[in-house]
């Protein structure tokens, strides 16, 4: 996923739907209808982000539905299927002393207690109603080469987090 710093990507347009303009949504966000706080979209077309104006969106079965300003028939929403969908990232909200976007986690380089590296988290994942899960792989700097899914529990499995180091310290046996 490369985009621009200042983009933090939000799901995808998979396909038309309808004949009047609307797409079929893959939202990222949690819950996934939060994709729709935001009108003010950018899709990568042609490897170009375009700003889009969205004005009007809704749940549709397991799903999310929206139409795009000026997209008016299926020809048109044609267009826009597989583009990715992103924001400038100053539109995120302020989160709490403590709280991270997974945008925020990724590329961090992880340690043990003990400072053995185990890696950098390559993505987070949602493991359901339980908790996040940070998928580590090994690389040149680490241990070994191998993928960990660490889960993220703030206090218990993940005892620091630090941007401004760029790394986060778990408590987490690498044999594991």
């Amino acid at each position: 996923m490369s985009q621009p710093d200042e983009f933090v990507l939000l799901g995808k347009v998979t396909s038309p739907y309808g004949i009047k303009g609307w797409v079929k949504v893959y939202s990222y966000t949690d819950p996934m209808d939060q994709i729709l706080d935001y009108q003010d979209w950018f899709l990568k077309l042609n490897d170009k982000w375009t700003p889009i104006e969205v004005d009007k969106g809704r749940s549709h079965g397991k799903g999310m539905i929206a139409h795009i300003v000026g997209c008016d028939d299926r020809d048109a929403a044609l267009s826009y299927g597989g583009a990715e969908i992103a924001i400038k990232r100053d539109q995120l909200p302020e989160l709490d002393e403590g709280d991270y976007y997974w945008h925020q986690l990724e590329g961090l380089r992880v340690k043990t207690l003990d400072n053995q590296d185990l890696g950098k988290v390559s993505y987070m994942m949602s493991a359901g109603t339980a908790n996040d899960v940070l998928v580590v792989k090994g690389d040149a700097k680490a241990i070994d080469s191998e993928e960990r899914l660490i889960p993220y529990l703030p206090e218990s499995t993940v005892k620091e987090v630090s941007l401004e180091t760029g790394t986060i310290r778990v408590d987490w046996d690498p044999e594991f």
